[in-house]
């Protein structure tokens, strides 16, 4: 297709088209003539993943850019890519000094300059993955953002006063996992390893409102049938 039938399709300005083809979101079409390019289904689908990315997350061009480097990625094995891609995407809550905490062999460390909570709530997050059995989630550790945003959530409640302990965390964890297994076997039907990163990222943009969304609706029918509407 040409450029105005990839607007048209996309319901993306050629503008802004033609800024994400500036900017390296998106790829070059096939160039027919010098002034011509024909663009392709792939480019239809990456320029859904950018808006996406750049109008429901909020992230950054320059992060769209990582991430897509990732997804791009073809010398990492399936894993390493679709971790490197969801890895680059933003994750809050961040530790404010930017420091990880691990002891490099994935055991329990103390980061320079934590507090109290936050040795503690990494030590619960460490007993967490130890009793699940999630081996790999605990040899990255700190190397892993979304890690470091787990400690740093657990750290920010027991400093509220709502200490959350392994205990307490591991049927969230394996209900989570549950919702994992899902999203894993929807990747797995795109053909491509790079539809598969482009899938994966989109889902955890696009999929995690709806899980927080299903969750409250859960939250508000178990008080009224607890409570009552009164």
């Amino acid at each position: 297709m040409r450029l105005a039938e990839l607007s048209e399709r996309s319901g993306v300005s050629i503008a802004t088209i033609k800024y994400y083809l500036r900017e390296g979101l998106l790829p070059p079409g096939r160039r027919v003539s010098a002034t011509t390019a024909d663009y392709g289904e792939g480019h239809l689908r990456r320029l859904r993943l950018v808006r996406a990315m750049i109008q429901v997350g909020r992230v950054p061009v320059a992060r769209v850019r990582m991430v897509l480097g990732h997804v791009d990625d073809e010398s990492l094995g399936r894993t390493m890519r679709l971790g490197a891609a969801l890895w680059a995407l933003p994750h809050e809550p961040e530790p404010a000094d930017g420091k990880g905490g691990g002891d490099g062999d994935g055991g329990v460390g103390v980061g320079v300059g934590e507090d109290e909570a936050t040795v503690a709530a990494r030590a619960e997050v460490d007993q967490l993955l130890r009793t699940l059995g999630w081996s790999t989630a605990r040899e990255l550790g700190d190397l892993s953002p979304v890690h470091r945003s787990l400690v740093e959530a657990v750290a920010t409640l027991t400093r509220l006063g709502y200490p959350w302990d392994a205990e307490l965390m591991a049927p969230y964890a394996q209900l989570m996992h549950q919702v994992a297994v899902r999203d894993l076997d929807f990747v797995e039907t795109f053909p491509s390893e790079a539809e598969k990163a482009e899938t994966a990222v989109a889902a955890t943009i696009l999929f995690q409102p709806v899980l927080k969304a299903l969750h409250r609706l859960a939250q508000e029918e178990e008080s009224a049938r607890r409570y009552g509407l009164e």
